[in-house]
């Protein structure tokens, strides 16, 4: 069965990629205009800008909703307005104001099959935990979907240590688990193009800056400072900011020969994006755009595995209290 899905705060396309095998994405939602210019370009669509003004009864009606959304602290201003007026409230109430907000309304109205989420780790002790909570009460309580979430490590299938948390969830009460992502994976060295152009190296004056930098906060005890990579290993989580100076990523070059930052192209197999993949924007967009991408084969497992559960259609028997499903996290 071939699935209709839709792809809000789409970025360039990451999750999209992980779920094309499965069916057609007909709607994407992406605010950022280099984004667009990127996720054009490889997609054959402009996405819709800014979701909030996304009227959700005119979302075309799909299967899988799809969303990176960003981080955002839930405010509980009003809540106590409307208790006041003698009127009921929801945790739906709490969230206006939130991109969250939005992702809960094309829910509520379209009432897909399934959907999944993904954030950065910290989602779930954001706002000392009160963010996770109710969007764990929105999705469950008020949308009466069966919710899954956990926390993978991209490192087992890219040469990145990436943590993101995955929150999946399904109308019916279906049986789920995440995929297992290996422990060990590719070496960084497998990404690396053969011959990159001397404008990657750094120059003396920033590698002094750098080296400068770590000397002074090592000697207070803490890590801060650029990360040497180790090219049989895996690199740190590459970041939005590393257009700035690709300090957490420094690809060695040998003695005496200062370290480079990574390619755009090495940044894009470094998130597991395919080689005919089109980059066709600056290199500081493109950085940003592939430090907040997605590990692309995490996603692909993710996907797999939800469109097996949708199509095996197993329910889970143990229930709590009120004929809620048990929230299931590790």
């Amino acid at each position: 069965m071939l699935y209709k899905f839709i792809d809000l705060f789409a970025g360039i396309g990451g999750i999209r990629l992980a779920f094309e095998p499965y069916g057609e994405c007909v709607f994407s939602c992406e605010w950022d205009l280099k984004a667009q210019e990127t996720y054009e370009a490889n997609f054959g669509e402009k996405p819709v800008g800014d979701i909030r003004s996304v009227d959700e009864k005119e979302v075309p009606d799909h299967d899988i909703l799809l969303a990176g959304f960003p981080c955002q602290p839930f405010s509980i201003a009003g809540v106590s307005k409307k208790k006041s007026l003698g009127r009921e409230h929801g945790f739906l109430d709490e969230t206006q104001g939130t991109l969250f907000f939005d992702i809960a309304r094309i829910i509520k109205e379209k009432q897909p099959k399934a959907f999944l989420l993904e954030n950065v780790k910290n989602l779930r002790s954001h706002d000392k935990g009160k963010t996770f909570k109710i969007i764990k009460k929105v999705l469950e309580e008020e949308l009466g979907y069966t919710v899954y979430a956990d926390v993978l490590n991209a490192k087992g299938l890219v040469p990145q240590n990436r943590e993101r948390i995955y929150i999946v969830g399904f109308k019916k009460p279906l049986k789920f688990d995440f995929p297992e992502i290996p422990k060990e994976g590719p070496a960084l060295h497998e990404i690396l193009e053969k011959d990159v152009e001397d404008k990657y190296t750094l120059s003396d004056k920033l590698w002094d800056y750098l080296q400068a930098y770590k000397e002074k906060h090592s000697k207070k005890g803490n890590g801060f400072g650029y990360g040497l990579a180790d090219l049989n290993s895996y690199s740190r989580t590459l970041s939005a900011r590393y257009y700035k100076d690709g300090s957490e990523i420094l690809i060695p070059q040998g003695e005496g020969i200062n370290p480079r930052r990574l390619t755009p192209r090495e940044c894009a197999r470094l998130q597991g994006f395919p080689e005919t993949f089109k980059i066709v924007v600056s290199n500081t967009a493109a950085y940003k755009q592939f430090g907040n991408s997605v590990a692309v084969p995490v996603v692909r497992l993710i996907a797999e595995k939800m469109v097996q559960a949708i199509e095996r259609d197993e329910t889970i028997e143990d229930t709590v209290e009120e004929g809620r499903v048990e929230y299931a996290t590790t």
